[in-house]
């Protein structure tokens, strides 16, 4: 039996269950069929589901830490000669249940971006800034951008006690996203992640070029564990729980596919 490791509870950074001696679940195959799906894509799960540490696998893969990948399954399919600039986007730490909290969130995350990838603010509004961002960082890396978004809804959802707030969120929101598919030409691609199936209609119109994932079978394991994941990565845990008593108690989401376990529920 191979050796205990830790167990990776509330772990969302690739880097840090990879260089930490942590339990992971090779996701890679899957991120790599995601990204030959197409180009603009949207995925529906429940919070605490593993969304947060795929995204961080993609802006990882698409960086070309290629040292990160030993012995997964993109090591040897990726073309770690080239890299992308990433722009990821998260408002899963927030709380949006009033007017000004989207914006100082969106504000906050644009300057990080700025500084990070060295480039000055040249705009005041949150869309030509994320608009400034797409088009400069493709012209200083002469590659294309990588948009990432996690809990691209939570701004509405926390808001819908106050319907105001979450019409100005959802407004303010549907145009900032739009600017992905103004800017396509600059984007190699973008991968949206929420709790809610309602954004395909009303956050995305400005986005219509969106693919909505949420039920596609290729796609069902991509956050969750398997059977087989938990019967093989987490086999040294094992020796004393009974299976088929874990498996009634906490295997039961399912998205047209094989069922999955909450990975925060399981672990």
């Amino acid at each position: 039996m191979p050796p205990r490791k830790k167990l990776p509870i509330g772990i969302q950074t690739f880097r840090e269950i990879r260089e930490g001696d942590y339990y992971y679940v090779d996701k890679t195959q899957l991120a790599l069929d995601l990204i030959a799906a197409g180009k603009h894509n949207f995925l529906s799960r429940p919070r605490r589901f593993g969304k947060s540490l795929f995204l961080d696998t993609l802006k990882t893969l698409f960086e070309g830490r290629e040292s990160l990948f030993n012995g997964l399954a993109a090591e040897k399919q990726w073309d770690w000669s080239v890299s992308y600039p990433v722009l990821r986007f998260s408002f899963g730490n927030e709380t949006f249940a009033d007017t000004q909290g989207l914006a100082n969130s969106l504000d906050t995350q644009l300057s990080h971006l700025e500084e990070h990838h060295a480039l000055e603010r040249r705009f005041d509004h949150a869309g030509g800034r994320f608009a400034d961002l797409i088009v400069r960082l493709q012209q200083k890396t002469e590659q294309p951008v990588v948009i990432l978004v996690d809990e691209c809804d939570k701004p509405i959802i926390d808001a819908l006690r106050y319907a105001e707030v979450a019409r100005r969120n959802r407004d303010f929101l549907r145009g900032f996203y739009g600017t992905i598919k103004d800017y396509d030409g600059h984007i190699k691609f973008s991968f949206l992640t929420g709790v809610s199936k309602f954004t395909r209609v009303s956050l995305f119109s400005g986005l219509n070029n969106l693919k909505d994932l949420t039920l596609d079978t290729r796609f069902a394991t991509l956050c969750g564990y398997t059977d087989q994941d938990i019967d093989e990565v987490f086999a040294p845990e094992l020796f004393d729980l009974d299976r088929d008593e874990i498996r009634d108690w906490y295997n039961g989401y399912n998205w047209r596919g094989e069922g999955v376990y909450n990975p925060f529920d399981i672990l």
